[in-house]
């Protein structure tokens, strides 16, 4: 036996809440200027927070807070990050609904 249900309101949970992921951005060199990728990051993404952390040598890494439908995961959006100029390597640091 089955049963058919139309237009029921499920009280809002047929709509996904966001996603507040931070993200740490390796670039390919310490001459990547990094106030230019996150421009060109937050050109493609909602960035709502932002630093820069000292690595080693001189390099520093950009890391990001991004807000964003929770949808399939984030690999949609490291590739995003993974396809811009001077951007060697992308990191998950954390995952949480807001």
């Amino acid at each position: 036996m089955h049963i058919y249900v139309k237009n029921v309101d499920l009280l809002g949970r047929d709509q996904m809440g966001n996603v507040a992921i931070k993200i740490k951005i390796m670039p390919d060199s310490p001459e990547v200027d990094l106030e230019k990728l996150k421009e060109n990051i937050a050109s493609k993404l909602n960035i709502k927070d932002w630093s820069i952390e000292p690595i080693a040598f001189g390099l520093k890494a950009l890391k990001v807070l991004i807000i964003s439908p929770d949808t399939a995961g984030t690999e949609q959006i490291e590739q995003k990050i993974k396809n811009i100029n001077g951007v060697a390597e992308v990191e998950v640091e954390s995952s949480t609904l807001i």
